[in-house]
């Protein structure tokens, strides 16, 4: 039986759903697998680099990665349950973005690397280090996963600023237009 990939709504900030923690993932079975190539196909949708479930309004830990720049072949990653096992105590500062937090952007600093156990698409337990890019976006993802945004990551100055842009903009689309 060929499944077909369906893109999912994306869910934006301020959304309560947002702020849960999400909930752990029994196995790896047809319906997990068949979220994760949906994720993923939404994340290409959206032009992201990686999806948590609860950015779909689904409450699991699943999430999905391609770490590759635009000229290489993918480096895909699908997760369930991801756990930081270790990290490294030097921190590296990135600039993040998020689907759910559109058109802003802010440096976050975060361990620089990291070791990592989660269920793969075969239901295996694996464990990888990572460091890099990979880093940055699978504790950006486990983040989405405890209910906390990058930018809850910024001075309560800067996430707010942001936070009152996400409102004003989700009032205005709200809106109905004017004839």
């Amino acid at each position: 039986m060929v499944s077909i990939m369906a893109v999912l709504p994306l869910v934006v900030a301020p959304d309560p759903r947002l702020k849960k923690k999400a909930q752990s993932v029994e196995r790896v079975d047809d319906t997990i697998r068949k979220q994760m190539d949906d994720m993923l196909e939404t994340m290409y949708a959206e032009n992201g680099l990686g999806l948590a479930a609860p950015q779909v309004g689904i409450s699991n830990r699943v999430i999905v990665m391609d770490i590759a720049r635009r000229d290489e072949e993918p480096i895909i990653f699908k997760m369930a349950n991801p756990e930081v096992i270790w990290e490294s105590p030097e921190l590296k500062s990135y600039e993040e973005g998020c689907l759910s937090v559109p058109e802003h952007y802010a440096d976050v600093e975060r361990p620089a690397r990291i070791k990592l156990r989660y269920l793969d698409y075969e239901n295996e337990i694996r464990e990888i280090e990572a460091d890099d890019v990979l880093a940055v976006c699978v504790q950006h993802e486990i983040d989405h996963l405890n209910g906390i945004l990058f930018i809850d990551h910024l001075s309560a100055l800067k996430r707010n600023i942001i936070a009152r842009k996400l409102v004003k903009a989700k009032k205005a689309a709200a809106e109905p237009a004017a004839v």
